[in-house]
């Protein structure tokens, strides 16, 4: 006997670029709760709402792989030293999307 307003909430942050693509600084997206939400599918979700520019500035045109120069933070850590784009996101999670850092 499941409840269907249980849900995951999670908060994506926007830079940059992504920011003037989505005309948001941050989006909150609901999930059914027990469901597996990864940052792939947080991306997936938010390529569908955003469509071509979106997906343009974040996947590669060739490989359809996730662009290499973006960084993803999870609650402030680097998805690079979880699971990568596999890394499970609970309730109440902040995921950050990060331009290319340019060094100087």
């Amino acid at each position: 006997m499941g409840c269907w307003c249980l849900s995951l909430r999670v908060s994506v942050r926007f830079f940059t670029n992504l920011r003037e693509i989505t005309n948001k600084r941050e989006e909150k997206l609901e999930f059914p709760e027990g469901s597996k939400v990864t940052i792939d599918r947080v991306l997936k979700v938010l390529a569908q709402s955003y469509g071509k520019p979106f997906v343009e500035y974040v996947y590669n045109s060739k490989t359809g792989s996730v662009q290499a120069f973006l960084q993803f933070l999870v609650n402030g850590q680097s998805a690079a030293t979880l699971k990568g784009l596999e890394t499970e996101l609970k309730d109440g999670d902040v995921l950050a999307i990060l331009p290319p850092v340019s060094g100087g």
